[in-house]
């Protein structure tokens, strides 16, 4: 799989996740993909959230590694962009 179909299916993944942070208000965006890396940054009510890390293991992580499962790590970037 090529950069490009990697990152077609990564923002499948957060296209699906982002409908159930939306609810809550909160939402989900791509920073970067870098190597087998997977960087988002949590935007709305994501940031203060208490559950927000559950939210990331459970959901994000695991519908990401359903559709692009070479990746091995989700990482949150906090209003940091690259």
């Amino acid at each position: 799989m090529n950069t490009e179909e990697l990152k077609v299916n990564v923002e499948t993944a957060l296209q699906e996740i982002r409908p159930y942070l939306e609810v809550d208000g909160g939402n989900i965006s791509l920073v970067e993909i870098t190597e087998n890396t997977v960087s988002i940054q949590l935007e709305g009510a994501c940031l203060g959230c208490s559950v927000n890390q559950m939210t990331l293991k459970n959901g994000v992580e695991a519908t990401i590694k359903k559709h692009a499962p070479q990746i091995n790590r989700i990482i949150e970037v906090n209003g940091i962009k690259f």
